[in-house]
């Protein structure tokens, strides 16, 4: 959650500043909840109204920006992403093959059980459930059902279903410390906060923002990309 990592960095920046010692930042998204939204007309008596879904889109569209940069959604541009980089939807479905595996294995080995919070749902006739676990994974699977999927962005596209970000719910959290408070309090700290930094591109191509941010936040930190690697 970009937004999330946001919030890390303001509370980073606020204890390097001095104006706080311990903070809580995190995110939260909810994309099944994206509402279609209705914008104002643009000449006096117009009836004709555009409804946009925000859930994988905009949410207002300028008209001069959509005539300068366009306003792709969110698959369109990973679509303007491979056309550029010459992906393949072959190289897609294998990549999100390998993602599905991976992730289901940490599952199965509790790796990602330590960092989530059970929530309960209440259901019909008093029931109750907990999700303990993530809902996109999906462990079984294969290279034969991904590319089997339509791709519904583009003739001839790469991004299906099930090689894209699912629509899910989440929210995360994390303590941000000084190292004096976080000794203060007995807490063990798991990682420590060197550098951040952002980068804009072109609208259309955001796929690509974390390239330049990265190159950025190494010079930054005065890291090589090798060492992370």
């Amino acid at each position: 959650m970009r937004l999330g990592l946001d919030a890390v960095g303001f509370a980073a920046r606020a204890i390097k500043s001095g104006d706080g010692d311990l903070l809580i930042a995190g995110g939260v998204e909810s994309m099944s909840r994206a509402p279609f939204v209705m914008a104002k007309a643009t000449a006096a008596f117009q009836r004709q109204a555009e409804i946009f879904d925000t859930t994988l889109g905009w949410r207002f569209v300028n008209p001069l920006m959509h005539q300068t940069f366009g306003t792709d959604s969110m698959p369109e541009t990973a679509e303007n992403v491979a056309e550029l980089l010459n992906i393949s939807r072959a190289d897609q479905d294998a990549f999100a093959l390998r993602s599905q595996q991976r992730t289901a294995r940490a599952q199965q080995n509790g790796i990602l059980a330590q960092e989530i919070v059970p929530v309960l749902v209440p259901g019909k006739k008093g029931t109750v459930t907990e999700v303990s676990v993530d809902e996109h994974p999906r462990a079984d699977t294969t290279l034969a059902q991904l590319a089997a999927l339509k791709a519904p962005f583009r003739k001839n596209g790469v991004v299906t279903a099930g090689n894209a970000s699912g629509v899910n719910d989440g929210a995360a959290a994390l303590i941000i410390a000084s190292e004096q408070m976080a000794l203060a309090q007995g807490l063990v700290p798991r990682t420590r906060i060197v550098a951040m930094a952002t980068a804009g591109v072109e609208p259309r191509l955001m796929g690509l923002g974390p390239v330049p941010a990265t190159r950025k936040v190494l010079e930054r930190a005065g890291s090589v990309l090798t060492r992370w690697m």
